[in-house]
């Protein structure tokens, strides 16, 4: 039996909606009332291919390494920069007692948090004027745990 990804995949969604103070959609563009699109800036996280580690593949105790990316989207740089800046800070900035961000999940302990890519600000032409992309891609890895 293999982790389950979809409770992390959620309460991550949660966790940066919250943290960020702006929308967050999974997969896809978030909507805010009526099913608009939300105001700008924005992010999208995606889910991407993982990893497995530890015992036998059989064994429910294997470690999972789970690869996500986090797309800010804007209208300018500034904003997309200000968005990463805050993923960065929610995702990966500690305290002497630990992350500055928990993220529970239930059945899981996080064990690891790594930012694998950040980049800059990459402007994007587009027919409804210029959208700003800012893509963060970090990996979470789990452990089965209360």
């Amino acid at each position: 039996m293999t982790l389950p990804r979809l409770p992390l995949t959620r309460a991550l969604v949660d966790v940066l909606a919250t943290s960020i103070g702006r929308p967050c959609g999974l997969t896809v563009l978030p909507r805010a009332a009526e099913g608009k699109p939300p105001a700008f800036p924005y992010l999208i996280l995606d889910s991407l291919p993982g990893e497995f580690s530890g015992p036998g593949f059989a064994d429910w105790h294997a470690d999972a390494t789970w690869t996500y990316q986090a797309t800010s989207v804007g209208e300018r740089a500034d904003q997309v920069q200000w968005l990463g800046d805050r993923v960065r800070a929610a995702l990966f900035e500690r305290t002497p007692s630990g992350w500055r961000t928990e993220i529970t999940v239930p059945g899981l302990r996080l064990i690891d948090r790594e930012l694998t890519y950040d980049a800059a600000g990459e402007p994007v032409d587009g027919s409804q004027g210029s959208i700003v992309t800012y893509v963060q891609r970090f990996t979470i890895t789990v452990t089965p745990g209360a």
